[in-house]
């Protein structure tokens, strides 16, 4: 089946590059483009997408404020984040409200049909430094629980590695680097501690090891 992705972006030009760019791949299926955000929860019930590509400038209700609805309504749903300025206080703000990464303007040629895949394989596009603070904003307001509440959740002593090091904010081709496997290789763990930790987003894995001092 293909993927289904739909578009929010008041930028008409933006909205029909990245839907010629994105028919270049045979398995992606752009469903549904829109200018604003007010109908949002309407239009993705009508199209039913697995991946949404938000701008965070929006008119009339922002991106960040679209992502907060979305997620309450369809937390399944991956949201990819559209931005001009990576240090952007708004990119922290829309990861921390449910988005899964985020992809700079500048590199929507080059990069977004890898990071569209990235998320389809349990990845979350976004630098180091914005992962930082948000793993700092989640130690910070999430108490750890006491040892007798952990639960191991059967993950394999690499995939304790793997996820010890997301906790540190290392993106997954730094984490190849450190432990000396392939960038699929982190792919494919990262996957594995997703399903078995139940989650569908970093943030949400974060979390949890922090949490339930899982790591």
């Amino acid at each position: 089946m293909p993927l289904r992705i739909i578009i929010f972006d008041d930028n008409v030009n933006i909205r029909e590059s990245i839907t010629l760019l994105l028919s270049t791949v045979p398995h992606f299926e752009v469903v549904g483009t829109f200018s604003n955000v007010l109908n949002c929860l309407t239009n993705i019930k009508k199209t039913q997408p697995d991946v949404i590509l938000m701008d965070i400038a929006m008119p009339e209700m922002t991106g960040i404020e679209a992502v907060k609805l979305i997620k309450q309504e369809f937390p399944h749903i991956q949201v990819l984040m559209q931005t001009v300025f990576e240090d952007d206080e708004r990119v922290f703000d829309s990861i921390c409200s449910g988005a899964s990464g985020y992809i700079l303007k500048s590199f929507l040629n080059t990069n977004l049909i890898t990071a569209i895949q990235e998320l389809q394989y349990g990845g979350a596009p976004m630098s180091p430094t914005i992962a930082r603070k948000v793993l700092n904003k989640l130690k910070n307001e999430n108490p750890v629980q006491t040892p007798e509440q952990t639960d191991s959740y059967h993950l394999t002593i690499r995939e304790k590695e793997i996820l010890a090091c997301l906790v540190d904010g290392l993106s997954y081709k730094m984490i190849a680097a450190k432990l000396f496997i392939s960038y699929e290789t982190v792919r494919s763990h990262v996957k594995n501690i997703y399903e078995k930790l139940h989650v569908a987003s970093l943030t949400e894995v974060v979390a949890k090891a922090i949490k339930q001092r899982i790591v």
